[in-house]
């Protein structure tokens, strides 16, 4: 009889657990069921029903999107864009956040303490706040407004927002490697910067690959910095144009809308099932202090 009551209690809170972790998930579940499936439809019903199924939603594809008897810009510029600000981030922040990580962990200077405090502290405050900061910045350095310049711009002030906290992240890697090992390769004629990138980069890849990782699904998601600074359609990035269309109210056709959604979540998902062995191998194996 005991044993009985010990095996109601442990499915009734199994089954109470399952039910905290899969009720919340039933909106974001139906939100992209109607995605994909408005995506390849002329209309749904009741949400998840197909009702006529189509690929004229996948024309912006070959033609740019008219709304209104307005022609945007075609999708493969808006998607190289997408690219070239989110790889630009993503290299910025790998390269300044590998050298600022290993400052931190490895030189001793007045207020290292403070200063490390000071990111975790910076980091609390949503990057929003700046945005009059920044612009009153560009637009003084007569990048506002200027195109290419100021989307170089933009991907400087976005990689900017994320090196402090990379940096923090890094720096807890490189605390892991043993000082003999760097003294070892100093001692052997290397220099400071050599060690740097010959000995301790590489025993961090784990890390190295885990920023890089956060740092291009940042920018690939970065909306408020486009939509706030870039004044021309030719330099939006996905997730700016795709506002843009659904801005079209009087002319929307949610079967595009939706396609365009798909298509801008596409990569992003593929980049993750490739990357996420990366992720979770955050370690750094073999090494005793």
């Amino acid at each position: 009889m005991a044993e009985l009551k010990r095996r109601v209690r442990r499915i009734l809170g199994s089954i109470l657990v399952y039910a905290v972790l899969t009720v919340p998930l039933i909106p974001i579940f139906l939100m992209y069921t109607w995605l994909f499936v408005q995506a390849f439809s002329d209309r749904v019903i009741f949400g998840i029903i197909p009702q006529g199924l189509t690929l004229r939603n996948w024309a912006f594809l070959n033609n740019p999107i008219v709304f209104g008897g307005i022609t945007h810009t075609s999708i493969w510029v808006i998607l190289r864009n997408t690219l070239i600000f989110t790889l630009g981030v993503t290299g910025l922040i790998t390269v300044v956040s590998s050298l600022s990580g290993y400052a931190l962990s490895r030189v001793q200077f007045k207020g290292r303490t403070e200063f490390m405090q000071f990111i975790l502290a910076l980091h609390a405050f949503p990057a929003v706040i700046l945005l009059i900061a920044v612009f009153y910045i560009l637009n003084k350095m007569g990048l506002y407004g200027k195109g290419l310049l100021a989307f170089l711009g933009i991907i400087i002030v976005k990689a900017g927002m994320e090196i402090p906290m990379s940096a923090w992240i890094l720096k807890g890697f490189f605390d892991v490697i043993p000082w003999d090992l760097e003294w070892a390769a100093l001692i052997d004629g290397c220099t400071r910067l050599g060690t740097w990138r010959r000995v301790i980069l590489p025993m961090i890849m784990p890390g190295i690959a885990a920023i890089s990782i956060f740092s291009f699904i940042a920018g690939w998601g970065e909306f408020i910095l486009v939509y706030t600074y870039m004044a021309t359609e030719e330099y939006f990035t996905l997730s700016v144009f795709i506002h843009r269309m659904i801005g079209e109210i009087m002319y929307v056709r949610w079967g595009t809308i939706a396609a365009l959604g798909v298509f801008y979540l596409l990569p992003i998902i593929f980049f993750f099932i490739f990357t996420q062995k990366a992720l979770l191998r955050i370690y750094i194996g073999g090494i005793k202090r």
